[in-house]
Protein backbone atom coordinates (compact mmCIF):
# COMPACT_ATOMS: atom_id res chain seq x y z
CA UNK A 1 0.00 0.00 0.00
CA UNK A 2 2.81 2.55 0.85
CA UNK A 3 4.34 1.40 -2.19
CA UNK A 4 1.38 2.29 -4.17
CA UNK A 5 0.87 5.57 -2.79
CA UNK A 6 4.49 6.67 -3.44
CA UNK A 7 3.84 5.27 -6.88
CA UNK A 8 0.82 7.52 -6.87
CA UNK A 9 2.26 10.82 -5.35
CA UNK A 10 5.38 10.31 -7.49
CA UNK A 11 3.28 10.34 -10.45
CA UNK A 12 0.95 13.34 -9.59
CA UNK A 13 4.11 15.17 -9.54
CA UNK A 14 5.84 14.16 -12.29
CA UNK A 15 2.67 15.28 -14.39
CA UNK A 16 2.10 18.47 -12.72
CA UNK A 17 6.05 19.06 -13.72
CA UNK A 18 5.45 18.16 -16.99
CA UNK A 19 2.72 20.41 -16.58
CA UNK A 20 4.55 23.37 -15.59
CA UNK A 21 7.33 22.65 -18.35
CA UNK A 22 4.50 22.74 -21.06
CA UNK A 23 3.32 26.05 -19.61
CA UNK A 24 6.99 27.73 -19.56
CA UNK A 25 7.01 25.98 -23.31
CA UNK A 26 3.97 27.82 -24.37
CA UNK A 27 4.81 31.05 -22.91
CA UNK A 28 8.03 31.07 -24.42
CA UNK A 29 6.47 30.35 -27.90
CA UNK A 30 4.29 33.07 -27.21
CA UNK A 31 7.21 35.49 -26.61
CA UNK A 32 9.45 34.11 -29.53
CA UNK A 33 6.25 34.48 -31.51
CA UNK A 34 5.77 38.28 -30.29
CA UNK A 35 9.58 39.03 -30.67
CA UNK A 36 9.64 37.16 -34.22
CA UNK A 37 7.54 40.58 -35.37
CA UNK A 38 11.69 42.02 -35.52
CA UNK A 39 13.37 45.13 -34.02
CA UNK A 40 13.02 48.66 -35.61
CA UNK A 41 16.04 50.81 -35.54
CA UNK A 42 15.56 54.31 -35.23
CA UNK A 43 18.06 57.11 -35.40
CA UNK A 44 17.15 60.38 -33.77
CA UNK A 45 18.35 63.42 -31.62
CA UNK A 46 18.71 63.28 -27.95
CA UNK A 47 15.76 65.52 -27.14
CA UNK A 48 13.19 65.50 -27.94
CA UNK A 49 12.97 62.71 -30.56
CA UNK A 50 14.82 60.21 -28.44
CA UNK A 51 12.96 61.04 -25.17
CA UNK A 52 9.82 60.48 -26.91
CA UNK A 53 10.71 57.28 -28.66
CA UNK A 54 11.93 55.93 -25.42
CA UNK A 55 9.59 57.52 -22.82
CA UNK A 56 6.42 56.26 -24.68
CA UNK A 57 6.77 55.08 -28.01
CA UNK A 58 9.07 51.87 -27.34
CA UNK A 59 6.56 50.28 -24.45
CA UNK A 60 3.53 50.73 -27.17
CA UNK A 61 5.37 48.85 -30.03
CA UNK A 62 6.13 46.39 -27.40
CA UNK A 63 2.74 45.37 -27.26
CA UNK A 64 2.55 45.04 -30.80
CA UNK A 65 5.13 42.64 -30.64
CA UNK A 66 8.40 45.03 -31.62
CA UNK A 67 11.42 46.13 -30.15
CA UNK A 68 12.55 49.36 -30.44
CA UNK A 69 16.02 50.24 -30.66
CA UNK A 70 17.04 54.03 -30.46
CA UNK A 71 20.23 55.25 -31.79
CA UNK A 72 21.32 59.00 -30.93
CA UNK A 73 23.09 61.10 -33.38
CA UNK A 74 23.95 65.20 -32.52
CA UNK A 75 23.99 66.25 -35.92
CA UNK A 76 21.82 66.68 -38.86
CA UNK A 77 24.24 64.81 -41.30
CA UNK A 78 24.52 61.38 -40.34
CA UNK A 79 21.32 60.13 -39.27
CA UNK A 80 20.37 60.64 -43.03
CA UNK A 81 23.19 58.67 -44.18
CA UNK A 82 22.73 55.84 -41.64
CA UNK A 83 19.18 55.40 -43.06
CA UNK A 84 20.32 55.76 -46.77
CA UNK A 85 23.26 52.70 -46.01
CA UNK A 86 20.65 50.60 -44.39
CA UNK A 87 22.07 50.88 -41.17
CA UNK A 88 18.11 51.98 -39.63
CA UNK A 89 15.11 51.21 -40.78
CA UNK A 90 13.83 55.08 -40.04
CA UNK A 91 14.72 58.44 -38.55
CA UNK A 92 12.94 60.97 -36.59
CA UNK A 93 14.81 64.49 -36.39
CA UNK A 94 13.72 66.45 -39.22
CA UNK A 95 11.59 68.69 -41.29
CA UNK A 96 10.47 67.66 -44.82
CA UNK A 97 11.88 70.74 -46.45
CA UNK A 98 15.49 69.55 -44.88
CA UNK A 99 15.01 66.00 -45.88
CA UNK A 100 14.11 67.48 -49.45
CA UNK A 101 17.04 69.29 -49.78
CA UNK A 102 19.32 66.44 -48.48
CA UNK A 103 18.16 64.43 -51.34
CA UNK A 104 18.70 67.19 -53.45
CA UNK A 105 22.33 67.41 -52.47
CA UNK A 106 23.65 64.05 -51.06
CA UNK A 107 21.46 61.92 -53.62
CA UNK A 108 19.89 59.90 -50.86
CA UNK A 109 15.97 58.41 -51.58
CA UNK A 110 14.75 59.41 -48.42
CA UNK A 111 10.67 59.88 -47.91
CA UNK A 112 8.09 61.02 -45.26
CA UNK A 113 5.99 58.20 -43.09
CA UNK A 114 4.30 61.73 -42.22
CA UNK A 115 4.19 64.86 -39.77
CA UNK A 116 5.22 63.83 -35.89
CA UNK A 117 5.12 67.39 -33.87
CA UNK A 118 6.14 70.84 -34.52
CA UNK A 119 9.20 72.56 -32.84
CA UNK A 120 8.91 76.39 -32.32
CA UNK A 121 12.11 78.26 -33.62
CA UNK A 122 12.99 80.91 -30.93
CA UNK A 123 15.20 83.55 -30.65
CA UNK A 124 17.43 83.82 -27.73
CA UNK A 125 19.18 86.70 -25.70
CA UNK A 126 23.06 86.35 -26.18
CA UNK A 127 24.80 89.30 -25.24
CA UNK A 128 21.99 91.54 -25.93
CA UNK A 129 19.28 90.81 -24.09
CA UNK A 130 16.14 93.00 -25.40
CA UNK A 131 15.27 93.08 -29.08
CA UNK A 132 14.52 96.34 -28.17
CA UNK A 133 18.04 97.04 -26.87
CA UNK A 134 19.53 95.54 -30.61
CA UNK A 135 22.48 98.09 -31.69
CA UNK A 136 24.13 98.40 -34.96
CA UNK A 137 26.32 96.58 -36.08
CA UNK A 138 25.13 93.79 -33.80
CA UNK A 139 25.70 89.51 -34.47
CA UNK A 140 23.08 87.18 -34.78
CA UNK A 141 23.93 83.74 -35.07
CA UNK A 142 21.39 80.90 -36.93
CA UNK A 143 21.47 77.47 -38.62
CA UNK A 144 24.15 77.24 -41.21
CA UNK A 145 21.95 74.71 -42.74
CA UNK A 146 19.64 76.00 -45.65
CA UNK A 147 16.39 75.53 -44.75
CA UNK A 148 16.71 76.16 -41.24
CA UNK A 149 18.57 79.50 -42.03
CA UNK A 150 15.64 80.53 -44.08
CA UNK A 151 13.41 79.24 -41.16
CA UNK A 152 15.53 81.92 -39.00
CA UNK A 153 15.86 85.02 -41.22
CA UNK A 154 11.65 84.60 -41.63
CA UNK A 155 11.77 85.03 -37.88
CA UNK A 156 13.82 88.30 -37.75
CA UNK A 157 11.67 89.64 -40.64
CA UNK A 158 8.39 88.66 -38.28
CA UNK A 159 10.49 90.48 -35.19
CA UNK A 160 11.19 93.55 -37.52
CA UNK A 161 14.71 93.05 -37.38
CA UNK A 162 15.18 92.86 -41.59
CA UNK A 163 13.45 92.16 -44.14
CA UNK A 164 13.44 89.68 -47.12
CA UNK A 165 12.71 90.12 -50.52
CA UNK A 166 8.84 89.62 -51.28
CA UNK A 167 9.19 85.87 -52.46
CA UNK A 168 11.82 84.64 -50.74
CA UNK A 169 9.93 82.27 -48.11
CA UNK A 170 11.17 78.99 -47.07
CA UNK A 171 13.81 79.12 -49.60
CA UNK A 172 15.41 82.49 -48.32
CA UNK A 173 19.06 83.11 -47.21
CA UNK A 174 21.66 86.12 -46.69
CA UNK A 175 21.38 86.87 -50.38
CA UNK A 176 17.56 87.43 -50.38
CA UNK A 177 18.04 90.35 -47.34
CA UNK A 178 16.27 93.29 -48.79
CA UNK A 179 16.50 95.93 -45.58
CA UNK A 180 19.12 95.38 -43.31
CA UNK A 181 18.67 98.84 -40.87
CA UNK A 182 20.86 98.32 -38.14
CA UNK A 183 23.53 96.37 -40.60
CA UNK A 184 23.20 93.31 -38.54
CA UNK A 185 26.15 90.76 -38.84
CA UNK A 186 24.43 87.11 -39.84
CA UNK A 187 26.70 84.31 -38.27
CA UNK A 188 26.02 80.70 -39.75
CA UNK A 189 26.89 78.04 -37.29
CA UNK A 190 26.42 74.48 -37.30
CA UNK A 191 22.99 74.14 -35.57
CA UNK A 192 24.24 71.95 -32.44
CA UNK A 193 26.06 74.14 -31.66
CA UNK A 194 24.00 77.25 -31.18
CA UNK A 195 23.65 77.11 -27.88
CA UNK A 196 26.98 76.55 -26.76
CA UNK A 197 27.91 79.92 -29.38
CA UNK A 198 24.88 81.95 -28.06
CA UNK A 199 27.31 84.12 -25.14
CA UNK A 200 29.32 85.22 -28.16
CA UNK A 201 26.53 86.48 -30.08
CA UNK A 202 24.19 89.42 -29.53
CA UNK A 203 20.98 87.01 -30.60
CA UNK A 204 20.95 83.51 -31.48
CA UNK A 205 18.21 81.40 -33.47
CA UNK A 206 17.64 78.28 -32.20
CA UNK A 207 15.75 75.19 -33.46
CA UNK A 208 13.96 73.75 -30.54
CA UNK A 209 15.22 70.22 -30.03
CA UNK A 210 18.67 71.91 -29.68
CA UNK A 211 17.63 74.86 -27.51
CA UNK A 212 15.96 71.96 -25.33
CA UNK A 213 19.28 69.98 -25.29
CA UNK A 214 20.89 73.22 -24.54
CA UNK A 215 19.12 73.66 -21.24
CA UNK A 216 16.97 76.59 -23.08
CA UNK A 217 12.82 76.70 -22.46
CA UNK A 218 10.49 78.59 -24.53
CA UNK A 219 10.02 80.93 -21.53
CA UNK A 220 13.53 81.95 -22.06
CA UNK A 221 13.42 82.99 -26.17
CA UNK A 222 12.27 86.40 -26.73
CA UNK A 223 10.36 85.66 -29.47
CA UNK A 224 8.85 82.63 -30.83
CA UNK A 225 7.44 81.01 -34.19
CA UNK A 226 3.93 81.63 -33.85
CA UNK A 227 1.45 78.15 -35.08
CA UNK A 228 -0.39 80.19 -37.53
CA UNK A 229 3.12 81.08 -39.16
CA UNK A 230 4.63 79.87 -42.56
CA UNK A 231 7.24 77.99 -40.63
CA UNK A 232 4.89 76.25 -38.74
CA UNK A 233 2.49 74.30 -41.50
CA UNK A 234 6.14 74.00 -43.41
CA UNK A 235 8.66 72.24 -40.61
CA UNK A 236 6.63 69.78 -38.78
CA UNK A 237 9.45 66.85 -37.69
CA UNK A 238 8.77 63.68 -39.47
CA UNK A 239 9.34 59.96 -39.69
CA UNK A 240 11.84 59.42 -42.28
CA UNK A 241 12.52 56.18 -44.04
CA UNK A 242 14.04 54.73 -47.39
CA UNK A 243 11.44 55.13 -50.59
CA UNK A 244 10.21 52.20 -50.92
CA UNK A 245 10.14 51.05 -47.39
CA UNK A 246 6.55 52.99 -46.09
CA UNK A 247 4.36 50.06 -46.71
CA UNK A 248 6.50 47.58 -44.19
CA UNK A 249 4.33 46.78 -41.63
CA UNK A 250 6.74 47.41 -38.46
CA UNK A 251 7.20 51.36 -40.33
CA UNK A 252 3.27 51.54 -39.89
CA UNK A 253 3.45 50.73 -36.52
CA UNK A 254 5.65 52.69 -35.58
CA UNK A 255 4.25 55.92 -37.32
CA UNK A 256 0.82 54.79 -35.86
CA UNK A 257 2.63 54.94 -32.06
CA UNK A 258 4.23 57.89 -32.72
CA UNK A 259 0.90 60.02 -33.63
CA UNK A 260 -0.86 58.13 -31.15
CA UNK A 261 -3.36 60.49 -28.39
CA UNK A 262 -0.97 58.38 -25.75
CA UNK A 263 2.19 60.36 -27.18
CA UNK A 264 0.81 63.68 -28.02
CA UNK A 265 -0.62 63.49 -24.17
CA UNK A 266 3.22 62.87 -23.14
CA UNK A 267 4.81 65.78 -25.40
CA UNK A 268 2.40 68.08 -24.27
CA UNK A 269 2.68 67.49 -20.70
CA UNK A 270 6.59 66.93 -20.66
CA UNK A 271 7.72 70.07 -23.00
CA UNK A 272 4.74 72.40 -21.92
CA UNK A 273 4.95 74.39 -25.21
CA UNK A 274 8.35 74.11 -26.77
CA UNK A 275 7.37 70.54 -28.63
CA UNK A 276 3.75 70.86 -29.91
CA UNK A 277 1.99 67.56 -31.57
CA UNK A 278 1.54 68.35 -35.23
CA UNK A 279 -2.06 68.86 -35.51
CA UNK A 280 -2.21 66.94 -38.95
CA UNK A 281 -0.87 63.60 -36.97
Amino acid sequence: MKKLLAFTLTAVLAAGTLAGCGGASSSAASTNTAAAKGTIIVGASPSPHEEILNGVVKQQLAKEGYTLVVKEFSDYVQPNLALEGKNLDANYFQHKPYMDSFNKEKNTHLVSMGPIHYEPFGIYAGKTKKLADLKDGATIAVPNDTTNEARALLLLQDNGILKLKANAGITATQKDIAENPKHIKIQEIEAAQLPRAIQDVDLAVINGNYAISGGLKVSDALAMEKNSSLAAKTYANVLAVRQGDENRAELKALYKALTSKETQDYINKKYSGAVVPSTQA
